[in-house]
């Protein structure tokens, strides 16, 4: 096969996965009505363990509490998002949630829910330090969301040494 031939096929290839890609995207959005949808919880719940790995309960049950009260923080929090940033975001998680833009974006071969929690640390850490600004932006905004849903609780403030509030 020619070099020509191959860098054509090449961007055929790439082009025929955007395409279906972004309509995948479009038909399952990652927020309904301002809410995550279900695809979108597994992404969350999945970047919230390995993200929060030694500060969850380690009790499972205790864990799986946690972790859907966090998935109710982050739905509050996205609905004080705006509405482009919302529809953002939606994007990502949507993309996220199919198994091309897993693979693609995040590095990661197992599904969400079936990856263990080195697995997800690992595609985090490799989108941090990815040379590709899209990957490090999706990085931040998983980090962030979940960094500002988790330590919003007040029960986790002792984590972080933080007394709350002060008494004025």
């Amino acid at each position: 096969m020619q070099r020509r031939t191959l860098l054509k096929l090449g961007i055929v290839s790439a082009a025929v996965l955007l395409v279906a890609g972004g309509a995948t995207v479009l038909l399952q959005p990652g927020l309904q009505q301002g809410k995550l949808t279900a695809a979108a919880q597994e992404v969350f719940s999945s970047v919230a363990g390995a993200i929060l790995d030694r500060t969850l309960p380690v009790a499972q049950f205790e864990k799986q509490k946690s972790l859907a009260a966090l998935l109710n923080r982050i739905d509050e929090l996205v609905q004080a998002f705006p509405p482009h940033v919302q529809a953002e975001l939606s994007q990502l998680l949507g993309l996220l949630s199919t198994g091309v833009g897993r693979r693609t974006l995040a590095g990661l071969e197992s599904d969400w829910r079936g990856a263990s929690v080195k697995e997800v640390q690992d595609a985090l850490q490799s989108m941090r330090l990815s040379r590709l600004t899209l990957r490090q932006q999706s990085y931040l905004a998983l980090h962030d969301i979940v960094g500002a849903a988790y330590f919003s609780d007040p029960s986790t403030w002792a984590t972080l040494g933080y007394p709350g509030p002060l008494n004025i």
